[in-house]
């Protein structure tokens, strides 16, 4: 277990009958930004708990960082999805008092405080109250609680919950800018194309259960695409008469076609009679998203109704 920053074995936990996480095996690389993937309900959230000793499993063993959560909790940075400010407080008090809490002892920690919050693009809220920030700003605040001791191991839930697109972006930008420090960090989203974007490794959840723990390039190898992506050079052709092609899509906003292919039927055999059929300006695979892993992994273990719901739940996101 020395590799890994986090190490679960055979962890279980449930609610009177409600099993929020059966049997969960799970390794966090050092130095990983590991993505903690599932809908809402799906044990992500238990399973954070458990590991920072809020609450405690049936059954199972927790290692973090060679120990417990509570033995190295200054090592530890940690956005809950519950967020909770001192409302009254102001900002920079707030941020001192947490910062001391965590073992910060700078002289400088006041402008320490306000060059981090300049670097979230919050530069003017240090005197003002907790309760005067918008939602967005007291998300930004609170995320910068988890960091300013400079945690080895960043643990984030929901992080990006009720933020415009250009904060989300920066809030992106500074997980990978940590990551790239050396920074392990779990970042727990039921959106999934949010993780897809920044994360190297990623551990599926659902109903409590693992279904999914590699990295991309290793999802990437084993989720063979049966989708073609072909952009005709002119025109709109029919495509559907090619052998092994399930269905042809029209892509929105484009010229460009989605081709669905046939359970064991070659892809790149299709590719080649589709040039015979139609000039085209471009064609390739287009690689399976992570909702759409999610999905055909649900319908592997659970059956085609399963994963309607999954991939309706999923829509709504």
């Amino acid at each position: 277990m020395s590799e890994a920053s986090i190490a679960l074995r055979g962890v279980s936990k449930s609610f009177g009958s409600t099993h929020a996480v059966r049997d969960l095996d799970l390794d966090v690389p050092r130095g990983s930004l590991c993505g903690f993937l599932g809908p809402n309900g799906a044990g992500k959230t238990t399973t954070i708990r458990m590991i920072m000793s809020i609450i405690y499993p049936d059954s199972g063993s927790i290692e973090v960082l060679g120990g417990s959560a509570l033995r190295s909790k200054d090592q530890i940075g940690y956005l809950p999805e519950e967020r909770g400010l001192y409302r009254k407080m102001r900002v920079g008090e707030f941020l001192e008092y947490m910062a001391r809490l965590k073992g910060v002892r700078r002289r400088d920690l006041a402008s320490y405080i306000q060059e981090r919050l300049t670097q979230l693009e919050l530069p003017d809220v240090y005197h003002k109250k907790c309760e005067e920030l918008s939602k967005g700003m007291q998300q930004k605040v609170q995320f910068l609680t988890a960091i300013l001791h400079d945690p080895e191991l960043l643990i984030l839930d929901e992080p990006f919950t009720g933020l415009d697109p250009v904060n989300t972006e920066l809030l992106n930008r500074l997980i990978r800018n940590l990551h790239d420090q050396g920074r392990t960090i779990i970042f727990s989203t039921h959106i999934l194309h949010q993780a897809e974007q920044i994360c190297d490794r990623i551990f599926l959840i659902n109903h409590g259960v693992k279904l999914l723990d590699a990295t991309l390039e290793e999802i990437r190898e084993r989720f063979d695409p049966r989708t073609i992506l072909a952009e005709p050079l002119e025109g709109r052709p029919d495509l559907n008469h090619v052998e092994g092609v399930r269905e042809v899509r029209p892509v929105a906003d484009s010229s460009a076609l989605e081709l669905e292919v046939e359970d064991g039927a070659d892809p790149q055999r299709i590719m080649q009679a589709v040039l015979l059929a139609h000039p085209m300006r471009s064609i390739k695979l287009r690689q399976l998203s992570l909702s759409e892993v999610f999905v055909r992994l649900v319908t592997q273990d659970e059956g085609a109704a399963a994963a309607a719901r999954a991939r309706e739940e999923l829509a709504h996101v």
